[in-house]
Protein backbone atom coordinates (compact mmCIF):
# COMPACT_ATOMS: atom_id res chain seq x y z
CA UNK A 1 0.00 0.00 0.00
CA UNK A 2 2.83 2.16 0.45
CA UNK A 3 3.97 2.40 -2.96
CA UNK A 4 0.49 3.83 -3.98
CA UNK A 5 0.57 6.91 -5.75
CA UNK A 6 3.94 7.08 -6.48
CA UNK A 7 6.17 9.80 -5.84
CA UNK A 8 3.70 12.79 -5.53
CA UNK A 9 1.44 9.42 -3.11
CA UNK A 10 5.02 9.84 -1.32
CA UNK A 11 5.60 13.69 -0.96
CA UNK A 12 2.26 14.17 0.97
CA UNK A 13 3.10 12.50 3.80
CA UNK A 14 4.26 15.00 6.39
CA UNK A 15 7.35 14.05 8.58
CA UNK A 16 7.35 17.30 10.87
CA UNK A 17 4.88 19.87 11.98
CA UNK A 18 5.60 23.16 14.20
CA UNK A 19 2.48 24.45 16.76
CA UNK A 20 3.32 27.81 19.26
CA UNK A 21 5.53 24.98 21.48
CA UNK A 22 8.00 24.62 18.84
CA UNK A 23 9.05 21.75 16.28
CA UNK A 24 7.88 17.98 16.13
CA UNK A 25 9.66 15.37 14.28
CA UNK A 26 8.68 11.73 12.92
CA UNK A 27 11.35 9.57 14.52
CA UNK A 28 12.34 6.87 11.99
CA UNK A 29 14.35 4.83 14.00
CA UNK A 30 11.11 4.32 17.03
CA UNK A 31 9.33 3.04 14.50
CA UNK A 32 7.47 -0.54 15.57
CA UNK A 33 5.88 -3.04 13.84
CA UNK A 34 5.90 -6.56 12.81
CA UNK A 35 9.65 -7.91 12.98
CA UNK A 36 10.20 -8.29 9.39
CA UNK A 37 8.91 -4.72 9.14
CA UNK A 38 6.53 -5.61 6.03
CA UNK A 39 3.76 -3.70 5.55
CA UNK A 40 0.69 -5.65 6.59
CA UNK A 41 -2.74 -5.98 3.95
CA UNK A 42 -5.75 -4.64 5.83
CA UNK A 43 -8.43 -5.17 3.91
CA UNK A 44 -10.70 -7.22 6.22
CA UNK A 45 -8.81 -6.61 9.20
CA UNK A 46 -9.51 -5.05 12.75
CA UNK A 47 -7.76 -2.08 13.39
CA UNK A 48 -4.34 -1.66 14.71
CA UNK A 49 -4.46 -0.79 18.63
CA UNK A 50 -1.75 0.35 20.73
CA UNK A 51 -1.41 0.09 24.82
CA UNK A 52 0.99 0.87 26.75
CA UNK A 53 2.30 0.20 30.77
CA UNK A 54 5.37 1.47 32.94
CA UNK A 55 6.58 -1.49 35.04
CA UNK A 56 8.30 1.18 37.54
CA UNK A 57 11.61 -0.39 37.47
CA UNK A 58 14.70 0.80 38.62
CA UNK A 59 15.97 0.80 34.89
CA UNK A 60 14.62 4.00 33.95
CA UNK A 61 13.43 2.22 30.78
CA UNK A 62 9.94 0.52 31.89
CA UNK A 63 7.58 1.49 29.30
CA UNK A 64 6.14 -1.03 27.30
CA UNK A 65 3.82 -1.16 24.28
CA UNK A 66 1.63 -4.40 22.81
CA UNK A 67 0.26 -3.75 19.41
CA UNK A 68 -2.04 -6.42 17.46
CA UNK A 69 -1.95 -6.62 13.45
CA UNK A 70 -4.33 -8.75 12.00
CA UNK A 71 -4.09 -12.19 13.42
CA UNK A 72 -0.61 -10.79 15.60
CA UNK A 73 -0.17 -9.69 18.96
CA UNK A 74 3.19 -8.07 19.92
CA UNK A 75 4.49 -6.83 23.13
CA UNK A 76 7.84 -4.36 23.13
CA UNK A 77 10.05 -2.43 25.31
CA UNK A 78 9.33 1.01 24.42
CA UNK A 79 12.69 2.98 24.09
CA UNK A 80 10.61 6.00 22.36
CA UNK A 81 12.98 8.58 21.83
CA UNK A 82 16.06 7.65 23.78
CA UNK A 83 16.79 4.22 21.83
CA UNK A 84 16.14 2.91 18.33
CA UNK A 85 13.62 0.26 18.53
CA UNK A 86 14.81 -3.58 18.18
CA UNK A 87 12.28 -5.04 16.01
CA UNK A 88 14.06 -8.48 16.62
CA UNK A 89 13.35 -9.52 20.17
CA UNK A 90 9.55 -9.00 21.00
CA UNK A 91 9.18 -9.99 24.94
CA UNK A 92 6.06 -11.99 23.53
CA UNK A 93 4.39 -12.70 19.97
CA UNK A 94 1.37 -14.23 19.66
CA UNK A 95 -0.78 -15.62 16.74
CA UNK A 96 -4.60 -16.87 16.70
CA UNK A 97 -6.31 -18.98 14.53
CA UNK A 98 -9.93 -18.12 13.81
CA UNK A 99 -10.03 -14.92 15.34
CA UNK A 100 -8.48 -11.81 15.65
CA UNK A 101 -7.77 -9.42 18.68
CA UNK A 102 -9.82 -5.73 18.50
CA UNK A 103 -8.60 -4.26 21.74
CA UNK A 104 -6.37 -4.62 24.66
CA UNK A 105 -5.85 -3.05 27.92
CA UNK A 106 -3.26 -3.12 30.76
CA UNK A 107 -3.90 -3.07 34.82
CA UNK A 108 -1.69 -0.02 35.26
CA UNK A 109 -2.18 -1.39 39.01
CA UNK A 110 -0.76 -4.42 39.24
CA UNK A 111 2.03 -3.75 36.69
CA UNK A 112 5.59 -4.81 37.96
CA UNK A 113 9.01 -5.73 36.19
CA UNK A 114 8.01 -9.63 37.00
CA UNK A 115 4.17 -9.31 36.47
CA UNK A 116 1.71 -7.92 34.33
CA UNK A 117 -1.96 -8.20 33.55
CA UNK A 118 -3.28 -7.70 29.84
CA UNK A 119 -6.58 -7.84 28.72
CA UNK A 120 -7.30 -8.69 24.92
CA UNK A 121 -10.83 -8.76 23.43
CA UNK A 122 -11.13 -10.54 20.08
CA UNK A 123 -13.46 -10.34 16.87
CA UNK A 124 -15.37 -13.48 17.88
CA UNK A 125 -16.33 -12.22 21.09
CA UNK A 126 -13.92 -13.75 23.41
CA UNK A 127 -11.71 -12.22 25.68
CA UNK A 128 -8.15 -13.14 27.56
CA UNK A 129 -5.98 -12.26 30.21
CA UNK A 130 -2.52 -12.92 29.79
CA UNK A 131 0.95 -12.08 31.40
CA UNK A 132 3.24 -10.98 28.04
CA UNK A 133 6.06 -11.07 30.40
CA UNK A 134 5.55 -14.82 31.69
CA UNK A 135 4.07 -15.36 28.67
CA UNK A 136 1.12 -16.99 30.41
CA UNK A 137 -2.78 -17.04 29.24
CA UNK A 138 -4.40 -16.89 32.88
CA UNK A 139 -7.87 -17.17 31.44
CA UNK A 140 -10.44 -16.87 28.64
CA UNK A 141 -13.87 -15.48 29.43
CA UNK A 142 -16.67 -15.71 27.25
CA UNK A 143 -14.95 -19.10 25.61
CA UNK A 144 -18.15 -20.98 24.59
CA UNK A 145 -19.32 -17.29 23.46
CA UNK A 146 -22.24 -18.00 25.87
CA UNK A 147 -22.40 -14.65 26.80
CA UNK A 148 -21.95 -12.90 23.57
CA UNK A 149 -21.22 -13.59 19.64
CA UNK A 150 -20.23 -10.51 18.73
CA UNK A 151 -16.77 -8.60 18.21
CA UNK A 152 -15.44 -7.27 21.10
CA UNK A 153 -14.87 -3.19 20.41
CA UNK A 154 -13.65 -1.72 23.74
CA UNK A 155 -11.39 -3.06 26.91
CA UNK A 156 -10.75 -1.73 30.38
CA UNK A 157 -10.19 -2.46 33.66
CA UNK A 158 -12.12 -0.70 36.03
CA UNK A 159 -9.86 2.26 37.29
CA UNK A 160 -8.90 1.47 40.92
CA UNK A 161 -9.50 -1.86 40.55
CA UNK A 162 -7.05 -5.07 40.64
CA UNK A 163 -9.93 -7.67 39.46
CA UNK A 164 -12.70 -6.14 37.85
CA UNK A 165 -13.01 -5.14 34.06
CA UNK A 166 -15.91 -4.05 31.79
CA UNK A 167 -16.03 -4.85 27.90
CA UNK A 168 -18.33 -3.76 25.01
CA UNK A 169 -19.36 -5.51 22.01
CA UNK A 170 -20.42 -4.32 18.71
CA UNK A 171 -24.55 -5.88 19.43
CA UNK A 172 -24.59 -2.75 22.10
CA UNK A 173 -24.49 -4.48 25.32
CA UNK A 174 -21.62 -4.04 28.00
CA UNK A 175 -20.21 -6.78 30.56
CA UNK A 176 -18.66 -5.88 34.16
CA UNK A 177 -16.24 -9.17 34.99
CA UNK A 178 -14.51 -10.27 37.99
CA UNK A 179 -11.46 -12.29 37.05
CA UNK A 180 -11.64 -14.47 39.53
CA UNK A 181 -15.33 -15.58 38.65
CA UNK A 182 -15.70 -18.15 36.39
CA UNK A 183 -18.29 -17.38 33.53
CA UNK A 184 -20.65 -20.74 33.52
CA UNK A 185 -21.10 -23.80 31.28
CA UNK A 186 -24.66 -22.24 30.07
CA UNK A 187 -26.02 -19.08 28.74
CA UNK A 188 -26.58 -16.59 31.87
CA UNK A 189 -29.85 -15.48 32.77
CA UNK A 190 -30.59 -12.12 33.85
CA UNK A 191 -32.80 -9.78 36.23
CA UNK A 192 -33.40 -6.36 35.64
CA UNK A 193 -31.64 -4.21 37.81
CA UNK A 194 -32.05 -0.95 36.34
CA UNK A 195 -33.53 0.69 33.24
CA UNK A 196 -33.80 4.62 31.75
CA UNK A 197 -33.97 5.85 28.84
CA UNK A 198 -32.64 4.08 25.88
CA UNK A 199 -30.52 2.01 28.57
CA UNK A 200 -30.72 -0.86 30.72
CA UNK A 201 -28.85 -2.85 33.44
CA UNK A 202 -29.23 -6.23 34.48
CA UNK A 203 -27.36 -8.30 36.88
CA UNK A 204 -26.91 -12.22 36.40
CA UNK A 205 -29.13 -14.53 38.17
CA UNK A 206 -27.35 -17.57 39.58
CA UNK A 207 -27.02 -19.58 42.58
CA UNK A 208 -23.37 -19.28 42.79
CA UNK A 209 -21.28 -15.68 41.61
CA UNK A 210 -20.59 -15.88 38.00
CA UNK A 211 -19.21 -13.81 35.47
CA UNK A 212 -21.22 -11.40 34.08
CA UNK A 213 -21.39 -9.57 37.50
CA UNK A 214 -23.71 -6.95 35.49
CA UNK A 215 -25.34 -6.10 31.68
CA UNK A 216 -25.30 -3.26 30.39
CA UNK A 217 -27.62 -2.63 26.79
CA UNK A 218 -27.01 0.63 25.96
CA UNK A 219 -28.16 2.75 22.67
CA UNK A 220 -29.01 0.73 19.15
CA UNK A 221 -26.51 -0.52 17.17
CA UNK A 222 -22.85 -1.12 17.99
CA UNK A 223 -21.05 0.27 21.39
CA UNK A 224 -18.09 1.36 19.68
CA UNK A 225 -15.89 2.98 22.89
CA UNK A 226 -15.96 3.76 26.13
CA UNK A 227 -13.95 5.76 28.73
CA UNK A 228 -13.87 6.42 32.47
CA UNK A 229 -13.14 9.81 34.08
CA UNK A 230 -10.24 10.51 35.60
CA UNK A 231 -11.49 10.15 38.93
CA UNK A 232 -13.25 6.88 37.81
CA UNK A 233 -16.58 7.90 38.65
CA UNK A 234 -18.36 8.21 35.13
CA UNK A 235 -18.28 6.50 31.97
CA UNK A 236 -18.64 8.02 28.66
CA UNK A 237 -20.27 5.76 25.72
CA UNK A 238 -20.41 6.34 22.30
CA UNK A 239 -22.78 4.15 20.05
CA UNK A 240 -23.33 3.06 16.25
CA UNK A 241 -26.55 5.31 16.66
CA UNK A 242 -24.76 8.46 17.26
CA UNK A 243 -25.07 9.61 20.87
CA UNK A 244 -23.10 10.25 23.75
CA UNK A 245 -24.23 9.03 27.12
CA UNK A 246 -22.77 9.32 30.56
CA UNK A 247 -23.63 7.41 33.01
CA UNK A 248 -22.17 7.36 36.93
CA UNK A 249 -20.71 4.04 37.04
CA UNK A 250 -21.35 2.54 40.40
CA UNK A 251 -24.87 3.89 41.15
CA UNK A 252 -26.15 3.29 37.29
CA UNK A 253 -27.71 6.57 36.88
CA UNK A 254 -27.64 8.60 33.30
CA UNK A 255 -25.56 11.64 33.88
CA UNK A 256 -26.35 13.41 30.23
CA UNK A 257 -26.51 12.88 26.54
CA UNK A 258 -25.53 14.37 23.31
CA UNK A 259 -25.96 13.31 19.48
CA UNK A 260 -24.03 13.40 16.60
CA UNK A 261 -24.79 15.82 13.84
CA UNK A 262 -25.43 12.70 11.84
CA UNK A 263 -23.83 9.22 11.58
CA UNK A 264 -22.11 7.06 14.18
CA UNK A 265 -19.94 8.10 16.58
CA UNK A 266 -17.14 6.51 16.85
CA UNK A 267 -14.17 7.54 19.99
CA UNK A 268 -14.55 9.52 22.48
CA UNK A 269 -12.42 10.86 25.45
CA UNK A 270 -11.77 12.93 29.19
CA UNK A 271 -9.97 16.23 29.58
CA UNK A 272 -8.04 15.46 32.30
CA UNK A 273 -9.95 17.06 34.52
CA UNK A 274 -12.95 15.40 33.82
CA UNK A 275 -14.64 19.17 32.73
CA UNK A 276 -14.64 17.89 29.12
CA UNK A 277 -15.40 15.21 26.80
CA UNK A 278 -14.76 14.88 23.42
CA UNK A 279 -15.87 13.26 20.57
CA UNK A 280 -15.14 12.02 17.03
CA UNK A 281 -17.04 9.89 14.11
CA UNK A 282 -19.21 9.45 10.95
CA UNK A 283 -20.03 13.52 10.48
CA UNK A 284 -16.21 13.83 10.04
CA UNK A 285 -16.79 16.21 13.13
CA UNK A 286 -14.58 16.57 16.86
CA UNK A 287 -17.50 17.79 19.01
CA UNK A 288 -16.96 19.35 22.36
CA UNK A 289 -19.32 18.32 25.07
CA UNK A 290 -19.29 19.94 28.59
CA UNK A 291 -20.05 17.73 32.06
CA UNK A 292 -21.25 19.80 34.03
CA UNK A 293 -23.59 22.03 32.03
CA UNK A 294 -24.33 18.73 29.65
CA UNK A 295 -24.58 20.45 26.62
CA UNK A 296 -22.56 20.83 23.51
CA UNK A 297 -20.41 23.80 23.65
CA UNK A 298 -17.99 23.63 20.45
CA UNK A 299 -17.31 21.36 17.14
CA UNK A 300 -14.34 21.46 15.14
CA UNK A 301 -14.09 20.85 11.36
CA UNK A 302 -10.80 19.66 9.71
CA UNK A 303 -11.31 15.69 8.83
CA UNK A 304 -12.33 15.28 5.71
CA UNK A 305 -13.28 11.86 6.72
CA UNK A 306 -14.42 9.86 9.76
CA UNK A 307 -12.55 10.64 12.79
CA UNK A 308 -11.64 7.14 14.46
CA UNK A 309 -9.57 8.71 17.34
CA UNK A 310 -9.68 11.79 19.99
CA UNK A 311 -7.40 12.24 23.16
CA UNK A 312 -6.04 14.71 25.34
CA UNK A 313 -2.81 16.32 25.45
CA UNK A 314 -2.22 16.41 29.20
CA UNK A 315 1.19 17.48 29.09
CA UNK A 316 0.38 20.52 26.79
CA UNK A 317 -2.96 21.60 28.47
CA UNK A 318 -2.71 24.60 31.17
CA UNK A 319 -5.88 24.95 33.57
CA UNK A 320 -5.45 26.52 36.71
CA UNK A 321 -6.44 24.38 39.71
CA UNK A 322 -9.71 25.34 41.78
CA UNK A 323 -11.10 23.67 45.11
CA UNK A 324 -12.42 20.52 43.74
CA UNK A 325 -16.11 19.69 44.05
CA UNK A 326 -17.83 16.12 44.76
CA UNK A 327 -20.14 15.43 41.64
CA UNK A 328 -20.66 11.64 42.15
CA UNK A 329 -24.54 11.43 43.26
CA UNK A 330 -23.96 7.75 44.09
CA UNK A 331 -26.98 6.22 45.55
CA UNK A 332 -25.65 4.18 49.04
CA UNK A 333 -28.55 1.88 48.27
CA UNK A 334 -26.95 0.49 45.37
CA UNK A 335 -23.47 0.46 46.39
CA UNK A 336 -25.11 -1.80 48.63
CA UNK A 337 -26.64 -3.78 46.29
CA UNK A 338 -24.10 -3.51 43.87
CA UNK A 339 -21.56 -4.78 46.17
CA UNK A 340 -18.83 -5.58 43.46
CA UNK A 341 -16.06 -5.80 46.29
CA UNK A 342 -14.07 -3.23 44.70
CA UNK A 343 -11.48 -1.15 46.64
CA UNK A 344 -11.18 1.72 44.65
CA UNK A 345 -8.31 3.73 45.29
CA UNK A 346 -8.03 7.80 45.46
CA UNK A 347 -7.08 8.60 41.76
CA UNK A 348 -4.20 11.03 41.41
CA UNK A 349 -5.63 12.52 38.22
CA UNK A 350 -8.82 13.53 39.89
CA UNK A 351 -9.46 17.08 39.28
CA UNK A 352 -12.94 18.17 39.18
CA UNK A 353 -13.02 21.65 39.77
CA UNK A 354 -16.29 23.84 41.30
CA UNK A 355 -18.20 24.63 37.88
CA UNK A 356 -21.03 27.25 38.99
CA UNK A 357 -18.83 29.98 40.28
CA UNK A 358 -17.50 32.42 38.12
CA UNK A 359 -14.95 33.13 40.85
CA UNK A 360 -13.32 30.01 40.13
CA UNK A 361 -12.64 29.98 37.04
CA UNK A 362 -9.37 29.94 36.00
CA UNK A 363 -7.28 33.02 34.65
CA UNK A 364 -5.97 31.23 31.88
CA UNK A 365 -7.18 28.18 29.81
CA UNK A 366 -5.98 25.80 27.20
CA UNK A 367 -7.03 22.30 26.53
CA UNK A 368 -4.57 20.57 23.79
CA UNK A 369 -6.44 17.29 22.05
CA UNK A 370 -5.89 16.02 18.91
CA UNK A 371 -7.88 13.46 16.58
CA UNK A 372 -6.61 11.31 13.77
CA UNK A 373 -9.51 9.63 11.30
CA UNK A 374 -9.59 7.47 7.95
CA UNK A 375 -8.20 10.75 6.10
CA UNK A 376 -5.13 9.17 7.22
CA UNK A 377 -4.50 13.29 8.77
CA UNK A 378 -3.32 14.21 12.40
CA UNK A 379 -5.06 17.52 13.91
CA UNK A 380 -4.12 19.04 16.98
CA UNK A 381 -6.84 21.49 18.48
CA UNK A 382 -6.77 24.09 20.99
CA UNK A 383 -9.65 24.39 23.12
CA UNK A 384 -9.28 28.30 24.62
CA UNK A 385 -11.51 30.41 27.04
CA UNK A 386 -13.08 32.83 24.03
CA UNK A 387 -15.09 29.51 23.79
CA UNK A 388 -15.11 28.01 26.86
CA UNK A 389 -16.20 31.35 28.68
CA UNK A 390 -17.57 33.40 26.15
CA UNK A 391 -19.16 36.04 28.73
CA UNK A 392 -15.85 36.79 30.25
CA UNK A 393 -14.44 40.28 30.23
CA UNK A 394 -12.32 38.58 27.62
CA UNK A 395 -14.43 38.30 25.14
CA UNK A 396 -16.41 41.38 25.84
CA UNK A 397 -15.19 43.07 22.71
CA UNK A 398 -16.65 40.47 20.64
CA UNK A 399 -20.28 40.51 21.85
CA UNK A 400 -21.78 40.16 18.45
CA UNK A 401 -20.05 36.82 18.48
CA UNK A 402 -21.46 35.19 21.50
CA UNK A 403 -23.26 32.24 20.79
CA UNK A 404 -25.79 33.71 23.42
CA UNK A 405 -28.04 36.42 21.97
CA UNK A 406 -31.14 38.47 22.39
CA UNK A 407 -33.19 36.70 19.40
CA UNK A 408 -32.20 33.59 20.83
CA UNK A 409 -32.42 31.17 24.49
CA UNK A 410 -29.23 31.05 26.24
CA UNK A 411 -28.08 27.25 25.36
CA UNK A 412 -27.56 26.41 28.79
CA UNK A 413 -31.01 26.93 29.68
CA UNK A 414 -33.35 24.28 30.35
CA UNK A 415 -35.37 23.47 26.94
CA UNK A 416 -33.96 23.19 23.65
CA UNK A 417 -31.92 25.80 22.15
CA UNK A 418 -33.62 26.41 18.52
CA UNK A 419 -32.29 29.27 16.73
CA UNK A 420 -34.96 31.63 15.77
CA UNK A 421 -37.15 30.92 12.41
CA UNK A 422 -36.95 33.70 9.73
CA UNK A 423 -33.74 34.77 10.53
CA UNK A 424 -31.80 35.73 7.35
CA UNK A 425 -28.43 34.96 8.86
CA UNK A 426 -27.66 32.62 12.04
CA UNK A 427 -26.11 34.93 14.78
CA UNK A 428 -22.35 35.17 14.49
CA UNK A 429 -19.78 32.97 16.58
CA UNK A 430 -16.47 32.87 17.92
CA UNK A 431 -13.93 30.65 15.72
CA UNK A 432 -10.91 29.66 17.00
CA UNK A 433 -8.12 29.38 14.78
CA UNK A 434 -5.62 28.30 17.24
CA UNK A 435 -2.87 29.72 15.47
CA UNK A 436 0.77 29.43 16.92
CA UNK A 437 1.31 32.87 16.78
CA UNK A 438 -1.82 33.83 18.63
CA UNK A 439 -2.18 34.64 22.11
CA UNK A 440 -5.50 33.77 24.17
CA UNK A 441 -5.08 36.80 25.72
CA UNK A 442 -5.64 38.88 22.00
CA UNK A 443 -8.64 37.11 21.32
CA UNK A 444 -10.87 40.16 22.79
CA UNK A 445 -8.82 42.68 20.41
CA UNK A 446 -10.31 41.19 16.89
CA UNK A 447 -12.06 44.19 15.27
CA UNK A 448 -15.60 43.98 14.09
CA UNK A 449 -14.51 43.46 10.69
CA UNK A 450 -12.66 40.49 11.28
CA UNK A 451 -15.49 38.99 13.16
CA UNK A 452 -18.18 40.17 10.12
CA UNK A 453 -16.02 38.03 8.04
CA UNK A 454 -15.46 35.39 10.68
CA UNK A 455 -19.39 35.20 10.63
CA UNK A 456 -19.53 35.02 7.17
CA UNK A 457 -16.75 31.78 7.36
CA UNK A 458 -19.26 30.26 10.23
CA UNK A 459 -22.63 31.00 7.95
CA UNK A 460 -20.99 29.54 5.58
CA UNK A 461 -20.13 26.22 6.80
CA UNK A 462 -23.84 26.18 8.40
CA UNK A 463 -25.49 25.72 5.08
CA UNK A 464 -23.05 23.14 4.38
CA UNK A 465 -22.12 24.36 0.80
CA UNK A 466 -18.78 22.07 1.50
CA UNK A 467 -17.92 21.52 -2.06
CA UNK A 468 -16.57 25.21 -2.25
CA UNK A 469 -14.14 24.37 0.03
CA UNK A 470 -12.99 21.35 -1.45
CA UNK A 471 -13.13 22.98 -4.67
CA UNK A 472 -10.81 25.90 -3.43
CA UNK A 473 -8.14 23.13 -1.70
CA UNK A 474 -8.43 20.68 -3.89
CA UNK A 475 -9.19 18.19 -1.60
CA UNK A 476 -10.51 14.63 -3.15
CA UNK A 477 -13.69 13.42 -2.02
CA UNK A 478 -14.00 10.29 0.26
CA UNK A 479 -17.30 9.69 -0.75
CA UNK A 480 -18.58 7.73 2.29
CA UNK A 481 -22.22 7.62 2.93
CA UNK A 482 -23.19 10.35 5.61
CA UNK A 483 -20.22 11.39 5.87
CA UNK A 484 -19.58 15.44 5.86
CA UNK A 485 -17.36 15.94 2.92
CA UNK A 486 -19.85 14.20 0.81
CA UNK A 487 -22.86 16.50 1.01
CA UNK A 488 -22.82 19.21 -1.48
CA UNK A 489 -26.32 20.75 -1.39
CA UNK A 490 -26.35 24.48 -0.36
CA UNK A 491 -29.08 24.35 1.75
CA UNK A 492 -29.17 22.28 4.87
CA UNK A 493 -32.65 21.02 3.85
CA UNK A 494 -31.01 17.75 2.64
CA UNK A 495 -29.16 17.42 5.70
CA UNK A 496 -32.36 17.52 7.52
CA UNK A 497 -34.20 15.19 5.28
CA UNK A 498 -30.71 12.57 6.41
CA UNK A 499 -30.83 13.04 9.49
CA UNK A 500 -34.90 13.02 10.15
CA UNK A 501 -34.85 9.46 8.52
CA UNK A 502 -31.95 8.35 11.03
CA UNK A 503 -33.25 9.88 13.79
CA UNK A 504 -37.08 11.68 13.27
CA UNK A 505 -37.98 9.46 16.88
CA UNK A 506 -35.58 12.05 18.52
CA UNK A 507 -35.88 15.02 16.70
CA UNK A 508 -32.62 15.90 17.71
CA UNK A 509 -31.46 18.29 15.05
CA UNK A 510 -31.71 22.08 16.45
CA UNK A 511 -32.36 20.81 20.38
CA UNK A 512 -29.91 20.95 23.19
CA UNK A 513 -28.52 17.01 22.67
CA UNK A 514 -27.73 18.40 18.65
CA UNK A 515 -27.14 22.34 18.03
CA UNK A 516 -27.13 23.24 14.52
CA UNK A 517 -23.95 23.87 13.34
CA UNK A 518 -24.55 27.79 13.41
CA UNK A 519 -26.02 27.68 17.29
CA UNK A 520 -22.33 26.85 18.37
CA UNK A 521 -18.56 28.03 18.16
CA UNK A 522 -16.65 26.04 15.02
CA UNK A 523 -13.26 25.56 15.79
CA UNK A 524 -10.56 25.11 13.31
CA UNK A 525 -7.34 22.95 13.75
CA UNK A 526 -3.87 24.28 14.92
CA UNK A 527 -2.08 22.21 12.41
CA UNK A 528 -4.16 19.26 9.99
CA UNK A 529 -1.34 17.17 8.52
CA UNK A 530 -1.29 14.11 6.40
CA UNK A 531 0.88 11.79 8.09
CA UNK A 532 0.08 8.13 6.91
CA UNK A 533 -1.09 6.26 3.77
CA UNK A 534 -3.64 4.25 5.26
CA UNK A 535 -6.11 4.69 7.97
CA UNK A 536 -4.86 6.29 11.31
CA UNK A 537 -6.03 3.78 14.38
CA UNK A 538 -3.97 5.35 17.39
CA UNK A 539 -3.32 8.52 18.88
CA UNK A 540 -1.19 8.51 22.06
CA UNK A 541 0.19 11.81 23.83
CA UNK A 542 2.74 10.68 26.43
CA UNK A 543 5.45 13.31 28.17
CA UNK A 544 8.64 12.98 25.74
CA UNK A 545 6.36 12.15 22.08
CA UNK A 546 3.00 11.81 20.24
CA UNK A 547 2.64 7.83 19.14
CA UNK A 548 0.33 7.35 15.93
CA UNK A 549 -0.45 4.44 14.29
CA UNK A 550 -1.96 3.16 10.85
CA UNK A 551 -3.89 0.43 9.45
CA UNK A 552 -0.41 -0.98 7.66
CA UNK A 553 0.99 -1.90 11.22
CA UNK A 554 3.63 0.98 11.70
CA UNK A 555 3.70 2.53 15.12
CA UNK A 556 4.81 5.78 14.81
CA UNK A 557 6.68 8.45 17.29
CA UNK A 558 6.80 12.20 17.07
CA UNK A 559 9.21 14.13 19.37
CA UNK A 560 8.16 16.96 20.82
CA UNK A 561 10.35 20.19 20.61
CA UNK A 562 12.77 19.99 23.11
CA UNK A 563 12.89 15.66 23.14
CA UNK A 564 14.96 15.05 20.06
CA UNK A 565 17.96 16.55 20.36
CA UNK A 566 18.41 14.68 23.35
CA UNK A 567 18.39 11.12 21.21
CA UNK A 568 21.08 12.20 18.44
CA UNK A 569 24.30 11.95 20.21
CA UNK A 570 22.59 8.23 21.65
CA UNK A 571 21.70 7.07 18.71
CA UNK A 572 23.97 8.43 16.02
CA UNK A 573 26.03 4.77 16.48
CA UNK A 574 23.36 2.73 16.70
CA UNK A 575 20.46 4.14 13.95
CA UNK A 576 20.83 4.16 10.53
CA UNK A 577 17.79 6.39 10.18
CA UNK A 578 19.10 9.19 12.25
CA UNK A 579 16.45 11.78 13.11
CA UNK A 580 14.42 13.72 10.48
CA UNK A 581 15.89 16.38 9.32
Amino acid sequence: MATEGGGKEMNEIKTQFTTREGLYKLLPHSEYSRPNRVPFSSQGSNPVRVSFVNLNDQSGNGDRLCFNVGRELYFYIYKGVRKAADLSKPIDKRIYKGTQPTCHDFNHLTATAESVSLLVGFSAGQVQLIDPIKKETSKLFNEERLIDKSRVTCVRWVPGSESLFLVAHSSGNMYLYNVEHACGTTAPHYQLLKQGESFAVHTCKSKSTRNPLLKWTVGEGALNEFAFSPDGKFLACVSQDGFLRVFNFDSVELHGTMKSYFGGLLCVCWSPDGKYIVTGGEDDLVTVWSFGDRRVIARGHGHKSWVSVVAFDPYTTSVEESDPLELSGSDEDFQDLLHFGRDRANSTQSRLSKRNSTESRPVSVTYRFGSVGQDTQLCLWDLTEDILFPHQPLSRARTHTNVMNATSPPVGSAGNSVSTPGNAAPPPLPRSNSLPHSAVSGAGSKSSVADGAVASGVSKFATLSLHERKDRHHEKDHKRNHSMGHISSKSSDKLNLVTKARTDPAKTLGTALCPRMEDVPLLEPLICKKIAHERLTVLIFLEDCIVTACQEGFICTWGRPGKVGLLSSQNQASSPGGTVV
